[in-house]
């Protein structure tokens, strides 16, 4: 069981979340963006082998680092975020837990990573990126709801490019969790940057539904060749 820092503070409207892993809690604000069940599915499908590095793009409020390091034998887990206020959050769950040797929240610009941490310093890579295209259905482009959700602050390109320079001569891999709709453009976006697909999963509200999330395993300078693993099934009728 985790030994709590109780130093750690909340603000108003915080709260507190049990993640249900080595007694690890998280710290999140409801008119923020609370996580959902999109992190958890990107943590079970990432593949971390004892000693690895990992950087999670676009980190939010830390749930990624935190439920990587609660569930894998790697090394380190850094996360960068570019909303300062989500950064301080994620910080002070990573100090609640008392993870502060084992995870680092940075924060920074997805689109400037490359400048922001050395060439090839990573072996995995996760994200959970805003889905919607910038147009669609904006309201207040300074929303953290909406910054999460829509290509405001950055795109797939900005994530692919930035994830080839970062990661680990062809041994570095790369996970993400996104929409269906966009698969074919995510796949050709993965090969113009030279980061391979190589295991898709589909996720399925219920088995007679379609697809509502795609989990992507890629590799950096790998081969051509995909596996497609069972899919997902998230209710039962």
């Amino acid at each position: 069981m985790t030994i709590k820092n109780q130093d750690v503070h909340l603000y108003p409207g915080e709260r507190l979340d049990d993640l249900q892993l080595k007694g690890y809690e998280i710290i999140q604000d409801p008119k923020r963006f609370c996580f959902g069940i999109d992190a958890v599915l990107l943590s079970n499908f990432a593949k971390v082998k004892p000693g690895e590095r990992v950087l999670d793009l676009g980190t939010g409020t830390g749930i990624l680092p935190i439920l990587l390091e609660g569930k894998t034998k790697g090394s380190h887990f850094t996360g960068l975020e570019i909303q300062e206020e989500s950064a301080d959050m994620a910080r002070r769950s990573v100090a609640y837990n008392r993870l502060e040797d084992k995870i680092e929240i940075v924060t920074g610009d997805i689109k400037e990573a490359a400048t922001i941490f050395p060439p090839a310093s990573f072996d995995v890579i996760t994200t959970n990126p805003p889905y919607m295209l910038n147009q669609h259905g904006l309201k207040n482009e300074g929303d953290a709801k909406t910054i999460a959700r829509h290509e405001i602050l950055c795109t797939l390109d900005d994530i692919l490019r930035e994830s080839e320079k970062i990661l680990a001569d062809s041994k570095g891999r790369f996970y993400m969790i996104h929409k269906p709709f966009r698969l074919a453009e995510i796949m050709a976006k993965m090969c113009q940057y030279r980061i391979e697909p190589k295991r898709i999963q589909f996720v399925h509200p219920y088995i007679d539904k379609e697809p509502t999330m795609v989990l992507i395993e890629g590799l950096r300078g790998g081969k051509s060749r995909v596996t497609v693993e069972p899919p997902i099934i998230m209710y039962e009728h």
